[in-house]
């Protein structure tokens, strides 16, 4: 049975991609994660707060402007609460590529174009195979069009395309007002790949102290349906391979994601949960199920279920709301 797929041009043992976390931040752990079957991994992200920390800009603006905005100055994390700076960062992939076989991803983080996409070309020359881009900007100017927020993308990612050569996946948000569009740009482009979708922590409000708080949330398995309509309605489409992040909780989403069209599947949430072991468990549920369905291989089915070949391409759109609301019958009578 045959369980390898490409992404970014690179081979893979299986689809099973451990993706950004702070589980990639100790070198055992991602020791870990090969010897439990990952087929890749994703570093936790270098953020461009952090190399702005590193060169003392945003350092210097925080001390300049503190009298004037003191309270805003909380939602910034110090420069110690981050785990690593720039320099530890590109040493800790350096020692990651030492330690395993199995590519290793880089992971940039950033809002907005400066110096700070330069590290991307440092990633590349500390061994990364490969980089995602994970674009973490909520517009919130009144008089920002849309059009003026997927510039703004499209201008980071041309900027880290310039710096380096190895592939670039770029993790996008569901939130364009036309995400087939957006994709197609972010290809033009030069992303090689994008991963659905990046999940923005909401903010959460502590109603006793009257503040702010961040707090994760982990996903649930429901989580999947998002990626897995736009990976279907996506797949064969765009030149891009095409990574499912969010929700893969059990085997036989894997074998949905597969089925619509991704080339990897990315595991974070049920690993936080379950332990980097659980790799095992997913990988041999996805052999099971393969063998009791008589598949030979991973390729077999990629993009299987997707639109372009789904008997009911309408299925993916507007006619499939209207069924779904149709077809629900209270569990108790009112």
């Amino acid at each position: 049975m045959d369980l390898s797929t490409s992404y970014l041009g690179l081979k893979l043992r299986t689809p099973l991609v451990v993706s950004a976390s702070p589980l990639s931040e100790e070198v055992e752990n991602i020791k870990r994660m090969e010897d439990a079957g990952a087929a890749a991994v994703v570093m936790h992200s270098l953020f461009e707060e952090q190399i702005r920390y590193d060169k003392f800009e945003l350092t210097h603006h925080m001390e300049y402007t503190k009298d004037s905005f003191a309270e805003a100055l909380d939602f910034f994390p110090e420069p110690e609460e981050f785990h690593v700076g720039p320099e530890e960062y590109l040493e800790h992939i350096r020692k990651a590529k030492e330690s395993v076989n199995i590519p290793v991803i880089g992971s940039l983080n950033g809002a907005t174009v400066g110096g700070w996409v330069e590290y991307a070309r440092l990633i590349q020359e500390a061994g990364a195979d490969a980089l995602e881009l994970n674009i973490y900007f909520i517009p919130t100017n009144l008089d920002m069009l849309g059009a003026e927020v997927e510039q703004k993308y499209l201008e980071i990612l041309k900027a880290v395309r310039s710096e380096v050569s190895i592939p670039v996946a770029v993790k996008l948000s569901p939130f364009f007002s036309n995400l087939a569009n957006m994709a197609k740009q972010l290809v033009q482009a030069g992303a090689n790949g994008l991963v659905l979708f990046n999940r923005f922590y909401q903010p959460d409000l502590d109603v006793e102290e009257l503040e702010i708080k961040p707090r994760i949330l982990l996903s649930t398995p429901q989580a999947l349906r998002l990626p897995m309509r736009w990976i279907a309605i996506l797949y064969g489409r765009i030149q891009a391979d095409l990574a499912a992040s969010s929700g893969i909780h059990k085997a036989t989403d894997v074998i949905k994601m597969l089925m619509v069209g991704a080339k990897a599947t990315f595991l974070c949430s049920v690993l936080l949960r379950y332990g980097i072991d659980y790799i095992r468990v997913l990988e041999e549920g996805v052999m099971q199920w393969m063998a009791e369905h008589e598949y030979e291989s991973v390729e077999q089915m990629q993009g299987s279920m997707s639109q372009i070949k789904c008997p009911d391409p309408s299925a993916f759109e507007r006619a499939q709301y209207m069924r779904a609301l149709q077809s629900y019958k209270p569990a108790h009578e009112l």
